[in-house]
C-alpha cells in the first residue's frame, strides 16, 4: 500500500498528522518498519530531518531511542541527515540517547559518521553522551567514546557540575572510573558545584576500591 501511494507524485511524503506532528517516516522509524523506511527514503523529496511537534524528535532519534539498528543504519547512509539534532523536549541527541541506554551497536554506527559531534550537550542539563555512559556504567560505550581524540572527558553537567569521572565514582562504576583515568587529559581533582571531588563522592558512598583508584592516601581495605 505504501509503495502504491508513493507511486503518485502528488503525494507529499512529509505530511505530518495534526495531533503529534509525526510524518510517515517518523512513525515508520519509531515502530521498526524497515521496509517502509526504505520506500520513503527512496522518494527524492522526503525530508529525513523533520522533527515531530510533541517531543521534537527526528526519525533518527526515534529509531535510536527504539534501538532499531537497521533503520539507524539506513538513515545514517543519507548525506543530508543531521545526526546531532537534539529533541526539543529533554534535549537528547541520538548519540546521547543510545549511550545512556547502553545501545553499544548504535553508538558505533553513530560514531562512524564523519559529522557526528560526540560532545553535544543536553540543552536541559548539559549532559554529554560520555557523561551518560559513565553515570550508567556502560563501560563498552565509555571505551568507544574515549577512543576519540575529539572527546572532552571533563565536560560537566550544568545541574551538579559533575564530570563523567565524578558520576562514575558516585555511582560505583569501577570499570568506567578505570577507563576514564586511563586518559591523560582527565582531571580527577575537579570539584562540582558543591565543591566536592570524585574521590570525596566515592568516599561518601563507601566505594573503597574507587577511592583506591583515585589515589586516596589511606583508604580502607579494598572490597
Amino acid at each position: 500500500m505504501v509503495q502504491l501511494l508513493l507511486g503518485h507524485y502528488d503525494i507529499n511524503p512529509n505530511t505530518a498528522d495534526s495531533r503529534f506532528g509525526r510524518t510517515p517516516l517518523s512513525r515508520a522509524a519509531h515502530n521498526g518498519h524497515e521496509g517502509v523506511v526504505k520506500l520513503l527514503l527512496g522518494r527524492g523529496n522526503v525530508n529525513p530531518n523533520t522533527a515531530d511537534a510533541e517531543y521534537g524528535r527526528t526519525p533518527l532519534l526515534w529509531a535510536a531511542a527504539s534501538e532499531h539498528e537497521g533503520i539507524v543504519k539506513l538513515l545514517l547512509e543519507r548525506v543530508d541527515i543531521n545526526p546531532n539534532t537534539p529533541a526539543t523536549r529533554f534535549g537528547q541527541t541520538p548519540l546521547s540517547w543510545a549511550a545512556k541506554n547502553g545501545y553499544e551497536a548504535l553508538v558505533k554506527l553513530l560514531l562512524e559518521r564523519w559529522d557526528i559531534n560526540p560532545n553535544t550537550t543536553n540543552a536541559e542539563d548539559g549532559t554529554t553522551a560520555l557523561l551518560w555512559a559513565a553515570r550508567n556504567g556502560r563501560d563498552g560505550i565509555v571505551k568507544l567514546l574515549l577512543e576519540r581524540e575529539d572527546i572532552d572527558p571533563n565536560a560537566a553537567d550544568t545541574i551538579f557540575g559533575r564530570t563523567p569521572l565524578a558520576w562514575a565514582a558516585k555511582e560505583g562504576h569501577e570499570g568506567a572510573v578505570k577507563l576514564l583515568l586511563g586518559r591523560d587529559d582527565v582531571s580527577p581533582g575537579v570539584r562540582d558545584l558543591r565543591g566536592v571531588t570524585a574521590l570525596e563522592l566515592a568516599a561518601s558512598c563507601g566505594y573503597t576500591r574507587i577511592q583506591f583508584l583515585l589515589g586516596a592516601p589511606n583508604p580502607p581495605s579494598p572490597r
